[in-house]
């Protein structure tokens, strides 16, 4: 693992009073589409979030006659562009660092773009978070400052990629990005079987990503949502394949990334040639401490959640689900109970999703955290 320093905010060492600056990496707004299936998977292993979903199928097989497919649905986060810029930029002002943030949402530069037109914002980063279909799996590789003028039409081919993976292409496309001195190119959560193929499959067929194209991978993720012993993986991943680790935070809600990067840099340029030089300086914050189930309900409770300032009016969870039905046409859950009484199970719950992440620590509460003791 070349050059990578993993500090622990709690630390006695206080490691940002070394600094000037922190880099948020890998969070996500609005224009994100995530995939319903990750909520069912979640799902399972918590009774409560069992029961809010399984009506949810109830509902959608009464109204349209057929079963709900979740992998024909997906959600968006609920935070804007300006909200999620926030919630990463209060984050490192508190810790008193001067903050860079590149909001990668999924296979979309709308947000970044949208920012960077806000007075003051030209220096934001425009990322994506790019979907690279490879052999039986999907990856996910963090792409990060892209150059402006030509970040469109390197979104079309991405794009264009993602839905019609020739790997011949990919060399091609993952060249051209590296050839930009500023851009850094980010292997995210690698290990995370995300469509459930087998552990031992994914696995194997990251490391034929990196055999194949590992030239043009600049850095390894350790990821802010994943639990530690995934990321311990991760890190002995890096080691063989000698690359740094990089942090990346993966927020969906409004928990602030558990990961951050640490450097001395003034610009995003600047750093993405230290990650690339083999230099990286990873920070864990205090709340990655806390047990990964609880964490997952928080966010997903956090999902059920009004936002009574959501960009786009979308207050309700049900405004933000969406399908894909069997006529082709989409419609938010929202949508297809306009013309009908909504379901008792999706009025407002609010005092009770508070339950949620204590319902999981009694779950959990077999897991001892003795790793994360002072």
């Amino acid at each position: 693992m070349k050059g990578t320093r993993i500090h622990f905010q709690w630390s006695a060492e206080r490691p940002q009073a070394r600094f000037a600056t922190a880099v948020s990496l890998h969070s996500h707004t609005l224009h994100s589409r995530e995939p319903l299936d990750f909520l069912y998977r979640v799902a399972k292993q918590y009774m409560p979030m069992r029961w809010a979903l399984r009506g949810s199928e109830i509902g959608f097989q009464f109204l349209k006659g057929i079963r709900l497919d979740p992998g024909r649905g997906w959600w968006t986060p609920p935070l804007g562009p300006r909200d999620a810029y926030a919630v990463e930029f209060d984050q490192i002002r508190a810790m008193g660092l001067a903050p860079i943030v590149s909001l990668t949402d999924h296979d979309d530069i709308e947000a970044p773009m949208w920012l960077r037109v806000m007075p003051g914002s030209s220096n934001i980063p425009v990322s994506v978070e790019w979907s690279v279909p490879f052999r039986n799996t999907v990856f996910h590789l963090g792409v990060h400052n892209l150059p402006p003028s030509l970040a469109r039409a390197i979104m079309d081919r991405l794009k264009a990629f993602t839905a019609r993976p020739l790997e011949r292409e990919l060399q091609s496309i993952l060249a051209a990005l590296d050839r930009e001195p500023g851009t850094l190119i980010v292997f995210n959560h690698p290990l995370w079987d995300e469509t459930g193929i087998g552990q031992e499959q994914h696995r194997l067929a990251a490391i034929a990503l990196l055999s194949r194209y590992g030239k043009y991978l600049h850095a390894i993720e350790l990821n802010g949502l994943r639990p530690w012993s995934e990321n311990s993986s991760a890190v002995r991943l890096a080691c063989d394949w000698d690359k740094p680790v990089i942090s990346g935070g993966d927020r969906h809600m409004t928990e602030p990334n558990a990961t951050l990067n640490l450097t001395n840099a003034e610009s995003f340029a600047d750093f993405a040639g230290e990650i690339r030089g083999g230099y990286s300086e990873v920070l864990v914050t205090p709340h990655y401490r806390t047990l990964h189930g609880v964490r997952m309900c928080r966010n997903v409770a956090d999902f059920f959640r009004n936002y009574e300032n959501h960009q786009l009016g979308w207050v309700h969870w049900t405004n933000r689900v969406f399908c894909t039905l069997g006529d082709g046409s989409t419609a938010s859950f929202s949508q297809m109970w306009r013309r009908g009484p909504i379901p008792s199970w999706m009025h407002d719950q609010d005092s009770n999703l508070d339950l949620l992440p204590a319902i999981a620590l009694r779950r959990n509460q077999k897991e001892f955290a003795s790793r994360w003791s002072d």
